[in-house]
């Protein structure tokens, strides 16, 4: 089978399409993304509504402390943990400089294999492939593998304005699906559910679900088990995404902890992947590294139970037909930001959502885009333009957190840090936030105007009345910060002060 890109000569990175516009290693720059990366809501008040949710509070907190334990404790069985992030870093940092190169061998090898290439900009496109491959089989429905490139596009919803019933095959997935919710976590999209409430969502929604179920987890999984069988042995078409695909031998693999992702990749006819181009790795050795840190800092599993790698087509066994959906939608404008580009390293464990303090108390939803949590709030601004996503960069402490337990070792913090300086310079006006800072910034590059202005600062003392922190209820505009964040009263010396009276003046 041949490789048809969806436009041949005006897809950004078919091979042979015309390189001429902005371009970045060879690849022209894409549209930025569109599909479910923007919220309705801005983060700050998103996460307003979230924090007065009791309920959810409690189940993300016991949910996401018991998996940084799992973490915790297999990451410390493996002595070289550290060389194994840096091993990582360096493999996505190496893939990215040559990644014009190592899609075109992609699509060469599957190609070879029997597999047909196609290549989307944006979700559009991409939801139109898949469509139109979907109704050439004559088939209305079909079986998914969990796919966070699928969700970003939001292709459920574009096959289902087709008169295809897309259906969700992990357990997660499904019970946000049947209870029409959204997910909420990048490796666990129903966290913000206890076994209660998903005990009323299959009683409510599973067809022939026995009325006496209990929320007891086993009779909950096989009630679900049951749901699904049925439409795993009729299903003629399967949609996934993919961890990693090899660029020198064409293998795409998944990686999942139920065995749905391995009866949805053997059982069907057509098989059809819709994959991010960072989800690269230029040989079958290089996938060691990330099958190594990928388990344990996702699941806290020395190993998935179920890693299921394919090249192309095998005669007689498994899918007789597949397609490789290759998607942009923003990422080679990401890949132009030679700071914010790092993101793209992501091997979407979500260990960092799991150690996020904001997460934690906020959910996933507060996000407004499927991928949620610190890397969530540097990758869906960058793909959709940070303007687009503007309070997303500020939906973080700073406290590093994040970057300590990255896998990869992505730096979220200083990306945080860099988006919100491209926002601030976008703004057309001054804001009360930026005069301030102006004002600091000439005080502090004046010796006599920083003693003064420290001098003023102590008045502050008043206010706190022996307090550590000052008032909540300070007036215009110091409000604004004291509604949602201590404010630390003024110490009685500055550091000059204490130097002088330790040292006696001495430097």
């Amino acid at each position: 089978m041949t490789t048809t890109p969806v436009r041949p000569g005006e897809t950004p990175l078919a091979p042979g399409a015309p390189r001429s516009g902005t371009t970045f290693l060879g690849l022209p720059t894409a549209p930025r993304g569109v599909g479910h990366l923007r919220g309705d809501r801005p983060f700050p008040e998103a996460a307003r509504d979230a924090l007065r949710d009791g309920q959810l509070r409690a189940n993300l907190g016991h949910a996401t402390s018991t998996i940084r334990a799992k973490r915790a404790k297999v990451v410390g069985e493996v002595p070289d943990w550290e060389q194994l992030r840096q091993a990582g870093k360096a493999l996505k940092a190496s893939t990215m400089a040559r990644l014009d190169e190592h899609l075109v061998e992609l699509e060469r090898q599957v190609a070879a294999r029997g597999g047909t290439v196609h290549w989307a900009r944006d979700a559009d496109e991409a939801n139109a492939i898949v469509t139109r491959l979907v109704q050439a089989t004559g088939a209305d429905e079909v079986v998914k593998v969990k796919s966070m490139a699928t969700q970003e596009i939001g292709l459920n919803e574009a096959l289902e304005s087709a008169g295809i019933t897309a259906h969700e095959t992990d357990l997660a997935e499904l019970i946000v699906q049947l209870g029409d919710d959204a997910p909420s976590h990048i490796l666990v999209p129903a966290i913000h559910k206890n076994r209660a409430e998903i005990r009323e969502i299959f009683l409510r929604t599973m067809p022939g679900v026995d009325p006496e179920l209990t929320d007891e987890p086993r009779r909950l999984a096989m009630a679900a088990r049951k749901h699904l069988r049925e439409r795993f042995l009729r299903a003629r078409v399967a949609i996934s995404g993919a961890n990693f695909a090899v660029a020198e031998t064409g293998t795409l693999a998944v990686v999942e902890s139920e065995g749905n992702g391995r009866m949805c990749l053997t059982l069907p006819q057509t098989l059809i992947t819709v994959m991010g181009i960072e989800k690269l790795v230029p040989t079958w050795r290089d996938l060691e590294v990330f099958l190594q840190l990928l388990p344990r800092s996702s699941t806290g599993e020395r190993m998935n139970p179920y890693t299921s790698m394919w090249s192309g087509v095998t005669p007689g066994d498994g899918p007789q037909e597949f397609h490789l959906v290759l998607l942009d939608n923003g990422r080679t404008a990401v890949l132009a930001d030679e700071v914010g580009r790092e993101a793209l390293h992501c091997i979407r464990c979500s260990a960092c959502l799991n150690v996020c303090p904001v997460y934690e108390r906020t959910g996933g939803h507060s996000y407004g885009s499927v991928y949620p949590g610190p890397i969530g709030a540097v990758l869906s601004p960058q793909l959709t333009g940070v303007e687009d996503n503007a309070s997303l960069p500020y939906a973080s402490s700073l406290c590093g957190a994040c970057y300590d337990a990255c896998p990869v070792a992505i730096d979220i913090p200083s990306i945080l840090v860099h988006l919100r300086a491209e926002h601030v310079e976008a703004q057309q006006r001054t804001t009360p936030e930026a005069a301030a800072f102006r004002l600091l910034s000439r005080a502090m590059s004046n010796p006599r105007l920083w003693h003064l202005t420290q001098r003023a600062a102590s008045l502050g003392r008043f206010l706190a009345r022996g307090k550590p922190t000052m008032p909540a209820a300070l007036p215009p505009p110091a409000s604004a910060w004291t509604r949602s964040r201590d404010l630390p009263a003024p110490p009685r010396e500055t550091f000059v002060q204490q130097w002088t009276r330790e040292r006696g003046g001495r430097s």
